[in-house]
């Protein structure tokens, strides 16, 4: 399935990313909440041989739910980089959009 919509607008408003898509939608996500659905493999595990996924123990300190920046990633995905360094996920905007976050 071909995906029709993209950001037209990404921005940081108080303590929530704004994301406008470019079919009409809106979507604003808690920094928090964002955060704790990072889906990289060090954030929510991967499967090993058996398929067995193992979520690591996150250690969630200072600066983890502040965003410092993000960039986009190919025409598919937003990268946020956060406080604590961590900069591994790469947020597709189809997963953006399953989260909900809709105005």
């Amino acid at each position: 399935m071909q995906q029709t919509f993209h950001p037209t607008s990404v921005q940081k408003i108080g303590d929530e990313l704004a994301i406008a898509w470019s079919d009409g939608q809106e979507s604003y996500f808690p920094l928090e909440a964002l955060r704790r659905k990072c889906p990289c493999a060090a954030c929510q595990g991967e499967p090993d041989v058996t398929g067995t996924v193992v979520k690591p123990k996150q250690n969630l300190g200072k600066g983890c739910f502040e965003l410092a920046g993000w960039q986009t990633v190919g025409g598919y995905a937003i990268q946020p980089r956060w406080g604590d360094g961590h900069n591994s996920g790469l947020y597709s905007y189809a997963f953006l959009r399953s989260l909900g976050g809709a105005a």
